[in-house]
C-alpha cells in the first residue's frame, strides 16, 4: 500500500501516488531556516534548522542548531520515513506549515538533550524562485533542483540547558528546495574517467529595515557562473514587480590559511553594491552538510537522536567537512540612487577544488 496523507491533496506530479518521486534515488525535499538579531549591537545568538525527506531512501532527518558564546550546539535526528512525506516530524523536531508561503512554525522538544524551542517564521514578502540548478559530472546528474527563498521575521523562544532566550524581533531566511542532489550513502562506483571535485558556492540573503537583498552564485573552476542571480525585494513585494539586477559580481578577501572570507563586496553595476563584513561563522555540518556521521539521508535505524557540542575556537578550518559555513555578517547596501542601507545577513561559502579568481588551484589548497 503506497497511499499516504498527501494523496488526499491535489499535489500529484506524476501518475503515481505521492510516495513515489520519479525514478532518481537521490531525489530529496528539504526545509531550511536561519535566524539572528537584526543588528549586531545586542544578542549574539544565531540559530538554524533543517528538515529533509528522501523518498527513495525511505528516510527523514532533521537538525536544530544554536550558536552562542563561542559554541555551536547541534541536535540531530533521523527516522525511517515509512513513505509518509507529509509527516513533518522527526523525533523532537517538527515543522508546521501554518500558512503556505507565508507562516511556518518550528518546534523542538528534547528535554533529555537540554534543547527546546518554539519559533514562528513570518515572511517579509512573497518567496523568490531561484533559477533551476542543473549540473552534471560527465553523463551523471549531480544536481537538478528548484529552490524558493524567503526572508522573514521571527517570534518565539529557544531554551538550551534550562536557559531560555527570546527570538522576538529576530530576522533571517528560510528556503525550500526539492529535486536531485547527492544524498545517502556514497555511490560505490566512481565516475569514469575520474574527475576531481570542484564546487564553488556563495549565497548572501540580507535583511534590511525595509526589504531584502538576495545574491547567489555557482562558479566553475575558471570563475564563470553557471547559476547566478541578484535582486532587491521590498517588504510585501514580489520579484516580478522589482526584477533582478542586470549584472552582478563578487570580490572576496580570503582569510589566510583558509577558504573562508574575511570580507566581500558584491558589485551590481548601475544597481549599486554591497559590502559584507563577516562577524561569526556557523558550521553547516551541524545541519548535516558533509557531516561524517549525520550526512543527509543516511540510515540510523528506526529512530535516533543525538546532541553534539562544538567549541568554535577549537575547530580546524582546513578540514574538508568544515569548509561549508554561513558567516553571520554586517552588510551595507548602496543602491543605484546612492542611498545607503545597513543591515545583517549571512554569507554562505563552500569552495572545493580550483577557482581561478580566488587563486585556488587544487582540491584543498588554502589562501596564502
Amino acid at each position: 500500500m503506497a497511499l499516504t496523507w498527501g494523496d488526499d491533496y491535489p499535489i500529484h506530479q506524476t501518475p503515481e501516488p505521492v510516495a513515489y518521486a520519479g525514478t532518481d534515488r537521490n531525489f530529496y525535499d528539504r526545509y531550511f531556516f536561519n535566524g539572528y538579531a537584526p543588528t549586531g549591537d545586542g544578542e549574539d545568538l544565531f540559530f538554524a534548522a533543517a528538515f529533509g525527506v528522501y523518498p527513495h531512501l525511505n528516510i527523514a532527518d532533521a537538525a536544530f542548531c544554536v550558536m552562542k558564546d563561542g559554541k555551536q550546539i547541534n541536535l540531530h535526528a533521523s527516522r525511517w520515513l515509512r513513505l509518509e512525506r507529509m509527516d513533518l516530524r522527526v523525533g523532537p523536531i517538527a515543522i508546521e506549515v501554518v500558512e503556505p508561503l507565508q507562516r511556518l512554525k518550528l518546534t523542538v522538544a528534547a528535554p533529555e538533550h537540554g534543547v527546546a524551542a518554539e519559533i514562528v517564521f513570518e515572511g517579509r514578502a512573497f518567496p523568490i524562485e531561484e533559477p533551476r540548478f542543473v549540473r552534471r559530472n560527465g553523463p551523471r546528474t549531480l544536481l537538478d533542483y528548484t529552490r524558493l527563498t524567503q526572508n522573514g521575521r521571527y517570534g518565539g523562544w529557544i531554551e538550551i540547558d534550562g536557559a531560555r532566550t527570546s527570538v522576538d524581533g529576530f530576522v533571517g531566511t528560510r528556503d525550500r528546495s526539492w529535486g536531485v542532489r547527492p544524498v545517502g550513502a556514497r555511490d560505490s562506483q566512481d565516475l569514469a574517467p575520474p574527475a576531481p571535485p570542484q564546487f564553488f558556492w556563495l549565497w548572501a540573503p540580507c535583511n534590511f529595515e525595509d526589504g531584502s537583498l538576495f545574491f547567489h552564485t555557482n562558479d566553475d573552476e575558471h570563475g564563470r557562473a553557471w547559476n547566478r542571480r541578484a535582486l532587491w525585494l521590498q517588504d510585501g513585494g514580489r520579484e516580478e514587480t522589482f526584477g533582478e539586477f542586470g549584472q552582478s559580481a563578487c570580490a572576496i578577501t580570503w582569510k589566510s590559511g583558509t577558504r573562508h572570507a574575511a570580507a566581500a563586496t558584491l558589485d551590481f553595476g548601475p544597481d549599486g553594491s554591497v559590502t559584507i563584513a563577516p562577524q561569526a561563522e556557523f558550521f553547516m555540518l551541524g545541519l548535516g552538510y558533509n557531516h561524517p556521521v549525520w550526512g543527509h539521508g543516511l540510515n540510523h535505524g528506526e529512530m535516533k537522536v543525538e546532541r553534539e557540542d562544538l567549541v568554535l575556537a577549537e575547530l580546524d578550518r582546513r578540514m574538508p567537512h568544515l569548509l561549508h559555513i554561513q558567516a553571520l555578517s554586517d552588510v551595507t547596501f548602496v543602491d543605484g540612487q546612492g542611498r545607503t542601507r545597513k543591515g545583517r545577513g549571512v554569507f554562505e561559502q563552500l569552495a572545493i577544488g580550483p577557482h581561478a579568481p580566488s587563486g585556488f588551484a587544487s582540491i584543498l589548497d588554502m589562501a596564502p
